[in-house]
Formats: C-alpha cells, sequence, structure tokens
C-alpha cells in the first residue's frame, strides 16, 4: 500500500537551530534524556526554543515495543540513581515553572521506577518549591503499591496515556492492556482525589469515530480530568503507517464533544501531545477555580 501523503496542515515548522543547540547541549552535560529527543516528537523544535521539556527518566531503552512510539525497545542498564538530582539541576537552570517527567517502560524493576519518579519529584520540589509538577507514567504492571509510591510525592498531574482504541491494541501497543491502563487513571483518583489526572490518544491509526467517543466516555467514567487528542506520526519506516491524516475540524469537533461530556481540559489537535504545552490545562484549571 502506498505511503500517504502528508496533508497541508501537517507542517512542522523552521525552528532556531542556535537555541535548539544549547538546550540540547545542556540536557548533554547533565546526561539527561527527553521523549523529544528519543520519540522523534514533532514539537522539539517549538518546545526547546521555548526552553521547555519533557525528561524522561530510567534510561532511554523501553522494555516493551509498542508499534507507535520511536523509544528504542531492548535491554535497558540499571537506573542511575543520581538521575532525579540532574532533572531537577535541569528545571532549575531552565527556569521551569511546570516540569514534565515520563519514562521507559521498565518491567524489569521490581517497582517500574516509581521510586525513581518520586524522587524526581521531590528533588523538583527541593529546588523549585513553587514549581508544579506532571509526570507520564506507565502502568507499573498494575501494581498499586508502585503508585502510591509516586502518588505519596504528590505530583500535581499524573498522567497515563491510553494511546489509541482497545480493537487496536494487539497491533499498536501489544504488551499492554486497555482495561489496566483505565484502572492505573481509576486507582490515582480513588487514591488521591486531589491529584488530577490526564490521558492521551493519537488519531490517524485506523480508528472509527464512534471507537473514540467510546474511549472518551471510558475515560470520564473513571474520572480523568484532562484529554489530550493527536495525530498519530510515523516516527520511522520501522513503525506503523499512518492510515489517515485525521482533519483540524475533526479534532475541533471531539474537543467540543469532550468538554460537553464535562472533562476539565481538552487539547486536540494534529500536534497535540500529552505533554505539548502541558501547563496550560493546569493554569486554565486554577484559573476557572479562583473566579
Amino acid at each position: 500500500m502506498a505511503t500517504i501523503k502528508k496533508p497541508e496542515w501537517i507542517r512542522v515548522k523552521a525552528v532556531d537551530e542556535e537555541i535548539l543547540n544549547k538546550m540540547k547541549s545542556l540536557l548533554d552535560s547533565l546526561n539527561l534524556h527527553t521523549i523529544c529527543e528519543s520519540a522523534i516528537c514533532p514539537n522539539i523544535g517549538t518546545c526547546f526554543c521555548k526552553g521547555t521539556a519533557t525528561f524522561m527518566i530510567l534510561g532511554n531503552i523501553c522494555t516493551r515495543n509498542c508499534k507507535f512510539c520511536g523509544v528504542e525497545a531492548g535491554s535497558p542498564l540499571p537506573p542511575d540513581p543520581d538521575e532525579p538530582r540532574r532533572v531537577a539541576e535541569a528545571a532549575k537552570r531552565l527556569g521551569l515553572k511546570h516540569v514534565v517527567v515520563t519514562s521507559v517502560t521498565r518491567d524489569d524493576l521490581e517497582d517500574g521506577g516509581a521510586s525513581y519518579f518520586a524522587s524526581t519529584v521531590r528533588e523538583i520540589k527541593n529546588v523549585l518549591p513553587s514549581s508544579s509538577t506532571d509526570l507520564l507514567i506507565p502502568d507499573f504492571k498494575g501494581s498499586i503499591e508502585a503508585l502510591k509510591t509516586v502518588i505519596n510525592s504528590s505530583p500535581d498531574i499524573i498522567a497515563h496515556n491510553v494511546e489509541t482504541v482497545p480493537r487496536l491494541y494487539p497491533t499498536v501497543r501489544p504488551m499492554a492492556n486497555y482495561k489496566q491502563s483505565l484502572k492505573v487513571l481509576r486507582n490515582v483518583k480513588e487514591l488521591a482525589p486531589h491529584i488530577y489526572t490526564k490521558s492521551g490518544l493519537m488519531l490517524g491509526l485506523g480508528e472509527k469515530r464512534e471507537e473514540v467517543l467510546e474511549v472518551l466516555r471510558d475515560l470520564k467514567e473513571v474520572g480523568c480530568d484532562f484529554v489530550t487528542i493527536g495525530q498519530y506520526l510515523r516516527p520511522t519506516p520501522r513503525h506503523l503507517e499512518v492510515k489517515e491524516f485525521i482533519r483540524p475540524e475533526v479534532f475541533d469537533e471531539y474537543k467540543k464533544i469532550g468538554k460537553e461530556m464535562g472533562f476539565l481540559y481538552v487539547a486536540s489537535g494534529p500536534f497535540v501531545r500529552s505533554s505539548f504545552h502541558a501547563e496550560e490545562a493546569l493554569e486554565y484549571v486554577r484559573k476557572r477555580n479562583s473566579k
């Protein structure tokens, strides 16, 4: 099957290479990884040039083999105990007010890396006490204890992405489970109602409209607060092909529907990612609550 040509609304803007290289130099000097680089995110230029990044802890090798993700899969090295401190140092140097942290999936670790998420939050709060923290976590194989470890560090947002519709899991996320991902979000809300929860999904992998709406209903039912909806873009020729480029007006429709369903914040558009402009959701609900 011929590869679908990218439409005119899928165009990545040129960026200032000098600013981009400065950010890369800072990250390299602290031996840190970002999902921006490792997942070949289309927003890397925009984020780096704004002086923001989504830090990726626990190394840059994932123990799972999701067919949409640009992060390398394989056997990872042991975690670096100094990594949380270096993430906090980078956040301080960048003057971040909202720090987003994710990780590779580490099924090889007893707690899935939960203790490293918690340590990272504590280190960030130590050097940037007024900043907010936004964690995009794996499913920890459903472990409640691992989830409690993360919750006890008191992040402002805990995100876990469902990524796609249940029917496509065997192809898109063969080592994950849709119901387990929903349970992660439900458990966060039940254990810590004050922590905002967030999830995201990609479109363009062959899902149907009603399937997307069903995912939104499922997310609302487990108490998810924020939702992000974006276009799947193929990282490399080794990954799944794009089945469809969703038109901007369709993303607008999903945003409207999500708001009507009662989500506190919905971001929906071709370049939307769970960590892209992540601080906007928190700012939006805080301003609304202060009125």
